[in-house]
Protein backbone atom coordinates (compact mmCIF):
# COMPACT_ATOMS: atom_id res chain seq x y z
CA UNK A 1 0.00 0.00 0.00
CA UNK A 2 1.41 3.46 -1.09
CA UNK A 3 1.34 6.17 1.30
CA UNK A 4 0.10 9.36 -0.28
CA UNK A 5 1.40 12.93 1.11
CA UNK A 6 -0.95 14.80 3.12
CA UNK A 7 -1.91 18.11 0.78
CA UNK A 8 -1.57 21.00 3.47
CA UNK A 9 -5.09 23.00 4.51
CA UNK A 10 -5.58 25.49 2.40
CA UNK A 11 -4.86 29.15 4.46
CA UNK A 12 -7.78 31.68 4.45
CA UNK A 13 -5.98 35.05 3.35
CA UNK A 14 -5.12 37.17 6.38
CA UNK A 15 -5.97 41.52 6.34
CA UNK A 16 -3.00 43.52 6.78
CA UNK A 17 -2.69 45.76 9.44
CA UNK A 18 -4.12 48.57 7.89
CA UNK A 19 -7.48 46.60 6.93
CA UNK A 20 -7.40 45.24 10.55
CA UNK A 21 -7.26 49.13 11.79
CA UNK A 22 -10.01 50.59 9.29
CA UNK A 23 -12.24 47.71 10.32
CA UNK A 24 -11.51 48.48 14.21
CA UNK A 25 -11.70 52.10 13.83
CA UNK A 26 -15.29 51.96 10.82
CA UNK A 27 -17.65 54.10 11.98
CA UNK A 28 -15.67 56.14 15.19
CA UNK A 29 -13.92 58.97 14.71
CA UNK A 30 -9.91 59.22 14.20
CA UNK A 31 -7.92 60.60 16.80
CA UNK A 32 -5.28 62.81 15.25
CA UNK A 33 -2.95 64.64 16.58
CA UNK A 34 -2.55 68.88 16.08
CA UNK A 35 -0.05 69.82 13.42
CA UNK A 36 1.86 72.08 15.58
CA UNK A 37 3.62 75.06 14.23
CA UNK A 38 6.91 76.53 14.95
CA UNK A 39 8.12 79.06 17.44
CA UNK A 40 9.19 81.12 14.86
CA UNK A 41 6.81 80.87 11.76
CA UNK A 42 8.59 82.87 8.97
CA UNK A 43 8.55 83.06 5.44
CA UNK A 44 11.85 80.90 5.52
CA UNK A 45 9.92 78.18 6.92
CA UNK A 46 6.96 78.77 4.60
CA UNK A 47 7.96 76.04 2.43
CA UNK A 48 7.75 73.35 4.85
CA UNK A 49 4.41 74.27 6.78
CA UNK A 50 2.95 74.49 3.31
CA UNK A 51 4.14 71.12 2.38
CA UNK A 52 2.09 70.11 5.63
CA UNK A 53 -0.48 71.70 5.28
CA UNK A 54 -1.07 70.36 1.73
CA UNK A 55 -0.66 66.48 3.21
CA UNK A 56 -3.64 67.51 5.68
CA UNK A 57 -5.95 69.25 3.24
CA UNK A 58 -7.86 66.79 1.47
CA UNK A 59 -7.93 65.05 5.03
CA UNK A 60 -11.70 63.70 5.98
CA UNK A 61 -12.42 65.14 9.33
CA UNK A 62 -11.48 68.12 11.39
CA UNK A 63 -7.85 68.85 11.36
CA UNK A 64 -6.20 70.38 14.39
CA UNK A 65 -3.93 72.94 14.30
CA UNK A 66 -1.53 74.09 17.62
CA UNK A 67 -0.61 77.48 17.80
CA UNK A 68 0.67 77.57 21.51
CA UNK A 69 4.18 77.96 20.70
CA UNK A 70 4.66 80.49 18.32
CA UNK A 71 6.39 83.65 19.03
CA UNK A 72 7.15 85.22 16.12
CA UNK A 73 4.72 85.28 13.13
CA UNK A 74 4.70 86.92 10.09
CA UNK A 75 2.11 88.08 7.39
CA UNK A 76 3.55 85.38 4.93
CA UNK A 77 2.72 82.43 6.82
CA UNK A 78 -0.27 84.14 8.36
CA UNK A 79 -1.73 84.09 4.49
CA UNK A 80 -1.01 80.72 4.33
CA UNK A 81 -2.52 79.91 7.27
CA UNK A 82 -5.75 81.70 5.89
CA UNK A 83 -5.97 80.16 2.62
CA UNK A 84 -5.53 76.95 4.01
CA UNK A 85 -8.48 77.52 6.72
CA UNK A 86 -10.39 79.33 3.52
CA UNK A 87 -9.48 75.79 1.19
CA UNK A 88 -10.74 73.28 3.65
CA UNK A 89 -13.98 75.54 4.91
CA UNK A 90 -14.92 75.80 1.27
CA UNK A 91 -14.51 71.80 0.61
CA UNK A 92 -16.71 71.05 3.47
CA UNK A 93 -14.11 70.15 6.03
CA UNK A 94 -13.62 72.09 9.47
CA UNK A 95 -9.94 73.35 11.36
CA UNK A 96 -9.55 73.85 14.86
CA UNK A 97 -7.02 75.42 16.65
CA UNK A 98 -5.59 73.34 20.02
CA UNK A 99 -3.89 76.57 21.14
CA UNK A 100 -3.32 79.79 19.99
CA UNK A 101 -0.23 81.96 21.71
CA UNK A 102 -1.03 85.44 22.17
CA UNK A 103 1.86 86.39 19.49
CA UNK A 104 -0.27 84.89 16.58
CA UNK A 105 -3.40 85.83 18.06
CA UNK A 106 -2.28 89.64 18.21
CA UNK A 107 -0.66 89.36 14.71
CA UNK A 108 -3.98 88.18 13.06
CA UNK A 109 -5.76 90.73 15.10
CA UNK A 110 -3.43 93.72 13.64
CA UNK A 111 -3.72 92.31 10.08
CA UNK A 112 -7.55 91.54 10.30
CA UNK A 113 -6.99 88.43 9.69
CA UNK A 114 -8.73 86.91 13.07
CA UNK A 115 -11.87 85.76 11.48
CA UNK A 116 -10.06 84.60 8.02
CA UNK A 117 -8.24 82.33 10.44
CA UNK A 118 -11.12 81.17 12.43
CA UNK A 119 -9.83 81.90 15.24
CA UNK A 120 -12.88 83.08 17.78
CA UNK A 121 -11.72 84.63 20.86
CA UNK A 122 -9.03 85.29 22.98
CA UNK A 123 -5.34 83.33 23.05
CA UNK A 124 -5.45 79.94 24.94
Amino acid sequence: MKLRPRSKPARKPTRGRQTRVAAATRGQAVRRKPLALQQECMLAGAMALKKSLCALSAQAGTVMLDAGAVERIDTATLQLLAAFVRDRRLAGRAVEWHAVSAAMASAARVLGMSSMLSLGGEPQ
